[in-house]
Formats: C-alpha cells, structure tokens, sequence
C-alpha cells in the first residue's frame, strides 16, 4: 500500500482525475498488459470481461489512444456501423448483452474475420455464455479469447475508494480509507454504492464523514 499511501499524502482534493488514469493491480495487470502491448500479440477475437465500475471503459479508451479504432456500443450496432468498419483496422464492441442484434453482430464477426481485422468485446458475462439464438453465432463465439478483470484487490479498493471520493470532492483521513478498505465487500459495484451511501449519510446528517457515519454505510 505503499504507492498509494503517498497519493493520498500528497493529494490535492480540489485536482479531477484524468478520464485515462487507471490503477493497475493484480486485479487487472493482465488486462492492462495485454492492452498496452496490443500490437504483439495476435488477439484478433477478445472479449474483456468484468463487472461494472470494473474498468473495461477506461481501458478501451486506453486502447483507442494507443491503437485507434472504431467504438460502437452493442445495442446501437446498425448497417451504418458495419459499413464504418471498413476503414478501421480494430473495432470495439463496447457492453455486449442478450439484446444485441444477432444478425448484426454475426455480420461484424464475419467481416472481421474476412478482412483481418481485430474485434475487442467488453461485457459483464462471457461471450461464450450468452445464449445466441442462431447457432452460427454461437460458434463465432467460440473464437474469442476470453480475459477476465478479477474482484478488486487492497490496493486497487484504496485507489478506487480515492478516486471516487475526489470525484465528490469529499476529503477524509487516510485512517479512515484504510478501515474501508479492510471491511468493504469485494466489489467494483460495492465500493461505488458505498460511496455514494456515506456521501447520503453525510449530508442527511449535516457533518464531514466520520467513523459512525463509515460504520453505519457498512452495516457495522
């Protein structure tokens, strides 16, 4: 914890975070690697999987800065997004779910696949689990290899809780992030309700957040 005991030591509450400032952890090193060195690896399918707030946007813009591309939200992929395909080397399909248009998605993965292009999927579940309709579809995701942002590690929750407290412009003490981040449930969505809770608390109750107010948000 070290590293990010110097942050918070030396951190200016008033300062935002830039959108592409990400924490890399053992939680998610794997991905940021395979990201950041996107170029030597031969990952023409992959599917980057993770909860929300888990991070998989601000790694793709990650991604966009360094290789550019193609970003289109899965549930707005139309004909005019695959004719736009055609000028881009890697296309990202970003929050995948059960809705998406089947055929349209079928015919991005065909297009990629003919004209040696790269398709990055972010999605809460697998590609592999989703339960397509049309059995070509469902072999075409047989092709994605499959990267998973695992549950948030010490550090990583220290940052995050940072993060999302300077996003609020709530200044508390250290002490009190380290407490938090030795009881929080391991999860990217539950350190974002927590906040959002203690920041409730703290304006129902007319004072700056204290232990009472960290123990009430835990359930303590």
């Amino acid at each position: 914890m070290s590293d990010f005991n110097q942050l918070i030591l030396g951190f200016d509450h008033e300062q935002n975070f830039r959108n592409l400032d990400f924490y890399v952890s053992k939680s998610n090193a794997h991905v940021f690697r395979l990201i950041k060195n996107w170029s030597k690896h031969n990952q023409k399918f992959l599917n980057i999987i993770g909860e929300k707030f888990s991070g998989k946007s601000h790694l793709i813009n990650i991604f966009l800065e360094i290789n550019k591309g193609l970003k289109i939200i899965s549930n707005e992929l139309d004909n005019n997004h695959l004719k736009k395909t055609r000028l881009h080397k890697n296309i990202i399909l970003e929050d995948l779910t059960v809705s998406i248009d089947e055929e349209k998605l079928y015919s991005l993965i065909n297009i990629i696949e003919s004209e040696d292009k790269n398709l990055v999927v972010t999605s809460q579940i697998s590609i592999s689990d989703i339960n397509f309709k049309l059995p070509d579809l469902k072999s075409r995701a047989k092709k994605f290899n499959l990267t998973n942002i695992y549950n948030p590690d010490d550090d990583l929750i220290f940052a995050l809780i940072l993060k999302n407290l300077s996003d609020r412009q709530i200044s508390i003490n250290k002490k009190l992030i380290d407490y938090i981040t030795k009881r929080i449930d391991r999860s990217y969505s539950n350190i974002s309700n927590f906040i959002y809770k203690i920041d409730q608390l703290s304006l129902k109750k007319k004072r700056s957040i204290d232990f009472k107010i960290i123990k009430e948000a835990l359930g303590d």
